[in-house]
């Protein structure tokens, strides 16, 4: 940890963050499930989601979203997920980056071109930590 994220990160930082790598651990095991319920139920109704050429604009777009993902292209895929940065701007506040790799049903490793770099902004709400954004972007070896 440097410097700058212990002047950020809350006293509570340890159980806050517990509980946001809670939040997106569930969200990977319901895409495990090819749940799409389970998937947007820690996503804010209001929740924005940003990947290359889609928006969406709330939880309910999302979930359609991903039903149609999880019976078509993603049908029995599972996520690869590696929190890198877990920090605290704000009192309730989260930013979480991440990689992420996609194995689809029948593969053993993720495709190349599945990495990706994903943002998360999360913010606390009557005792619960909520996805408010997501943006995904496609990672680049550099």
């Amino acid at each position: 940890m440097t410097s700058t994220e212990a002047l950020t990160v809350p006293s509570a930082a340890p159980e806050a963050e517990r509980a946001v790598r809670g939040v997106i651990g569930d969200i990977y095991t319901a895409w495990a499930a090819n749940d799409a319920d389970a998937f947007v139920e820690r996503y804010a109704p209001d929740a924005t989601v940003l990947l290359p050429g889609t928006f969406r604009h709330d939880r309910e777009e999302l979930r359609t979203a991903m039903a149609a993902a999880f019976a078509g292209p993603l049908k029995g895929s599972r996520a690869l997920n590696e929190v890198r940065s877990v920090r605290f701007p704000g009192e309730g506040t989260a930013l979480v980056i991440c990689e992420r790799s996609v194995v689809l049903a029948g593969e053993d490793e993720p495709r190349e071109e599945s990495r990706a770099l994903d943002s998360w902004v999360l913010s606390e709400s009557d005792g619960a930590w909520w996805v408010r954004g997501f943006h995904g972007c496609p990672a680049r070896q550099v």
